[in-house]
């Protein structure tokens, strides 16, 4: 159990470096014409946005960036036998450069596409962006907001290893709780507005 959640946080390592450099990218006053809403600020029938302004496309170029950068970078961490044998990406296939480019993008896109989801259901539930429900609810939009991105890394995962869907869920379960504590810690760091 210890070595297969080890080998999850050696696997998810590039993502929750991209992560990271993510949230301060999006802070940057850079690339500002990149800084517009993925839905370009259109409405549905029922009169909501369908994501809202926080899906920008600077975010989903930084996730690609970022994640392919760290996916390389991580590649040569993992020149050594030992280290990719903790790596599901390292377990049927060589360990190149070019390999590694793949991974990275498809990391990149599988997180920022899955977020997406989500955030259509919170614009047709009226929720404002970056906020979250009270009462009930509140406990599977948090668990929902940390986690949504981590089914799209956890199947980029699974397309180069066959990991099965418990192992599936189990980097999701393991992605969210990682999440939720890197975003607690980023909060008391004052690079994100709420703590969920």
């Amino acid at each position: 159990m210890f070595r297969t959640i080890l080998m999850m946080y050696v696997t998810l390592a590039p993502t929750i470096f991209a992560g990271i450099v993510n949230m301060l990218w999006i802070k940057l006053p850079v690339m500002g014409f990149a800084k517009k809403p993925i839905d370009c600020g259109k409405t549905l029938k029922d009169g909501h946005r369908i994501f809202g302004d926080n899906k920008t496309w600077k975010g989903v170029i930084g996730y690609v960036i970022f994640n392919t950068v760290f996916a390389v970078l991580w590649g040569f961490v993992c020149r050594s036998e030992t280290m990719a044998a903790l790596d599901f990406f390292y377990l049927e296939h060589d360990n190149t450069v070019p390999y590694n480019l793949i991974i990275g993008v498809l990391l990149g896109l599988g997180y920022s596409l899955f977020e997406l989801p989500n955030s259509f259901l919170k614009r047709r539930l009226d929720i404002t962006p970056g906020k979250t429900v009270k009462g009930f609810w509140k406990v599977f939009f948090i668990f929902l907001d940390q986690a949504d991105s981590i089914f799209g890394v956890a199947l980029v995962v699974w397309i180069f290893h066959d990991i099965g869907i418990l192992l599936y869920l189990g980097f999701v379960f393991v992605g969210a709780a990682t999440h939720l504590i890197l975003n607690m810690l980023l909060y008391f760091a004052h690079l994100r507005k709420n703590m969920f």
